[in-house]
């Protein structure tokens, strides 16, 4: 890692054992702690929210598979162009799909990806919910039903969108930087 992790100077207090427990378990899995965890680190609570709320969106029981969340995590920070999001969360998907060419698909154009349509209708979902939330209807739920969706997977879909749109805003306003070591990851 390299620099400032943002351009906001909000200082570390002591992190608590629960916390430093959790970026050794970040080291031990991932080898490295994520800059965006670093940045919340300001703040026990704020940090034990943010990761409580991230955990069960993108890890926790869901009919969506971690690649899909993943890509709705990329598809979101794409609309909004957050340089952290599309980075870590590129490698993500990366990662998690085999295929070191898809995170910067889904960036570009996921329309132009090699997807699924069940894949397909629930990026359109999570793009429109980003572009304009006031204009989602009965029928672009109904979409994701025929895509095989049911409506907990909605819930998920729309609660992993809504995440990201709060996350991409809250890194662009403190220039959030990603670790360096996400550029490198699944290549």
């Amino acid at each position: 890692m390299t620099g400032k992790i943002s351009a906001l100077d909000l200082g570390q207090g002591e992190l608590s054992e629960a916390t430093k427990t959790y970026f050794a378990k970040c080291e031990e899995k991932l080898g490295l702690v994520p800059n965006v965890l670093r940045a919340y680190a300001f703040d026990d609570r704020k940090l034990r929210a943010f990761t409580d709320m991230y955990n069960d969106l993108m890890l926790g029981e869901s009919g969506l598979s971690k690649l899909e969340r993943e890509m709705i995590a990329v598809a979101v920070s794409s609309i909004n162009h957050c340089y952290y999001c599309l980075t870590a969360h590129g490698a993500a998907v990366r990662q998690l799909s085999g295929d070191p060419a898809l995170g910067e698909m889904i960036v570009m154009n996921f329309r132009a990806a090699d997807l699924s349509p069940r894949q397909t209708a629930m990026l359109e979902f999570a793009v429109k919910l980003t572009q304009e939330p006031a204009k989602i209807v009965e029928a672009d739920r109904a979409a994701l039903r025929q895509a095989g969706f049911t409506d907990r997977d909605i819930w998920d879909i729309a609660s992993t969108a809504a995440f990201f749109n709060m996350s991409n805003r809250v890194a662009a306003a403190i220039d959030m930087r990603p670790n360096d070591e996400y550029h490198a990851m699944a290549r």
